[in-house]
């Protein structure tokens, strides 16, 4: 008997099971993020990292090889953060293209009534639904080369054609204008006349607004990336908890 083997038939039981279990943590960390290791977050972060990326899939499930993301998970994960006391400000991510319509209006609806500061960033696109998304949180950044497509409400499935489609089409759509309007310094004509534009894409109505326009039509309030979007998420969350014991004080 060789000594390999020897050392093999010793090994105890439980050094297998760790074994094991490093190699097929190892082999899952390799599927699914295509490295070994990667940065953890400190126990004590204050801030938590909302991503909305692919495609926002409200009441319709989509096929699985669809990029998505599910409003049911991130409606409680948004409660959860409202609720957590360890966690004191919220950075959005995105690079979706956009998806339900209803499913998004809820997500922005969420954290724009969140009692905690937020701070959105778009990177690569934010497209669609993704507009009252990013506009929903207290301060929102666009990467230089990312681009927010905006265009008009569009069903697809089939469509009852009676006047009464139309109106419906019409009140949803107010809905997302209104939105984006009260909730960034965009004017309601510049919006609709970027929603309605003819010739800027192809085969279809609506524009294409890269970062710097964005931010130059007051869309999104700065260009940034993700240093710039946790420096003043940092701010926010200084400012509140200022105001928080200032008004303790007072009382």
């Amino acid at each position: 008997m060789s000594n390999n083997q020897y050392i093999n038939e010793e090994q105890p039981q439980g050094d297998h099971d760790k074994n094991e279990s490093k190699g097929s943590s190892l082999v899952d960390k390799i599927q699914q993020l295509g490295q070994t290791n990667v940065p953890q977050l400190s126990n004590d972060s204050k801030i938590h990292c909302l991503t909305i990326v692919g495609q926002i899939e409200g009441h319709i499930q989509l096929p699985p090889q669809n990029k998505t993301t599910k409003y049911e998970h991130v409606i409680p994960q948004i409660v959860a953060i409202e609720q957590n006391p360890k966690i004191e400000g919220l950075l959005v991510i995105l690079n979706t293209v956009g998806g339900d319509v209803e499913a998004g209006l809820a997500i922005s609806e969420m954290l724009a009534s969140l009692s905690k500061p937020t701070v959105s960033i778009v990177l690569g696109g934010g497209h669609s639904i993704g507009v009252p998304i990013a506009v929903a949180c207290d301060y929102s950044f666009v990467a230089e080369s990312a681009t927010m497509t905006i265009h008009p409400v569009r069903l697809t499935g089939l469509v009852i054609g009676v006047p009464q489609t139309f109106e419906y089409l019409d009140k949803m759509q107010e809905r997302v204008v209104n939105f984006v309007i009260s909730h960034s310094n965009i004017k309601e004509e510049k919006f609709k006349e970027l929603m309605f534009s003819k010739g800027n894409l192809t085969r279809d109505i609506g524009t294409n607004v890269i970062g710097s326009d964005a931010v130059e039509y007051g869309l999104i309030d700065a260009i940034g990336g993700v240093g710039q979007a946790l420096k003043k998420l940092n701010e926010l969350i200084e400012e509140k908890n200022l105001s928080d014991e200032s008004g303790q004080m007072i009382q």
